[in-house]
């Protein structure tokens, strides 16, 4: 397969669990070094905390999304230790977006671990814990969860919207907790297979991440962002971008915009892309590309065996 164009992609909060990894620490020693990178960073025992912590202490955002960064790139680095090629091109889905700039070269691993760090402490803080939602929905159009969204908005005087374009037929919502457990109902009651809530601490991507939108736009003005050396397609409006400033206010908008992750596949296959490889925990990336295009094969890098078998595969 080595004459098709290699696409990687980067997983957001969802993928993580504790444990993850236990495999390629014990096998990898740059994905050692790389945690404890990560810990020295941050001044305490990330790897402690995966292997040994509480799943609950786990998804707190602020925990989650630089555990998740650096598990990507940890994976990332191992890939290349062991010959794997560079891609052509990267998307990360929300917090991988970051995972994916710092495997790319824009950002330095260490200012992106203290970044989604304090994205995650915004992100918490812009809304209490318990007030906000999030659901996942299978099995509507984007079009009937849209308007079920706007009908269940107006009839609590709160928000909820589709956040989450994640493939055809499988949407996530989020807003104020009361407004989400209607809009589920409602979609149940439209034709939705399934509508289930999702393991979260706060309602990522709508309107009320703003005021977290606002602090991490004080924090990205003074980070430095190189340009790229490979194309890192967007989650706001699935295109790539060259120039740092750019990039910057993209940071600070996806915080609050919908996830378009269907239409950042599609632009990856539409560069060339046969062949795509999920850097990081879990398989769910890898899942959702099959459903956006069927034409896509599918890697993913958690296991060292995995790992190797794609090195030799895509090589």
């Amino acid at each position: 397969m080595s004459d098709n164009v290699l696409a990687f992609v980067f997983p957001g909060q969802g993928s993580q669990k504790v444990g993850m990894l236990g495999a390629a620490h014990e096998r990898f020693p740059v994905v050692r070094d790389t945690f404890a990178e990560a810990s020295q960073t941050l001044g305490y025992d990330m790897w402690d905390l995966v292997c040994n912590g509480e799943q609950d202490a786990l998804n707190l955002t602020e925990t989650t999304q630089p555990v998740l960064l650096t598990c990507s790139v940890a994976l990332w680095r191992a890939w290349l230790e062991q010959g794997g090629h560079e891609p052509s091109i990267m998307a990360g889905h929300s917090l991988g977006e970051f995972s994916a700039l710092v495997c790319a070269g824009a950002l330095d691993f260490s200012d992106a671990v203290k970044l989604v760090k304090q994205r995650g402490a915004f992100m918490q803080t812009a809304v209490p814990v318990g007030e906000g939602a999030m659901a996942a929905i299978i099995g509507l159009d984007d079009v009937a969860i849209n308007a079920v969204c706007a009908e269940a908005a107006t009839g609590s005087g709160q928000v909820v919207a589709a956040v989450n374009f994640n493939s055809p037929g499988q949407v996530v919502i989020a807003g104020h907790r009361g407004a989400v457990d209607a809009a589920i109902g409602l979609l149940k009651e439209a034709g939705a297979k399934r509508a289930m809530p999702l393991p979260v601490s706060a309602p990522f991507h709508t309107e009320l991440m703003k005021p977290a939108g606002e602090r991490l736009a004080e924090v990205v003005a003074g980070l430095t962002i190189k340009t790229p050396k490979i194309p890192v397609v967007h989650n706001v409006h699935a295109a790539a971008e060259n120039e740092p400033e750019k990039i910057k206010s993209l940071l600070v908008e996806q915080i609050y915009s919908p996830v378009q992750w269907t239409r950042c596949i599609q632009a990856i296959v539409k560069s060339g892309a046969t062949n795509i490889v999920e850097c990081g925990p879990g398989k769910v990336l890898s899942g959702l590309s099959r459903r956006i295009d069927k034409s896509l094969h599918s890697f993913s890098l958690e296991e060292p065996d995995e790992l190797l078998a794609t090195v030799d595969a895509l090589n």
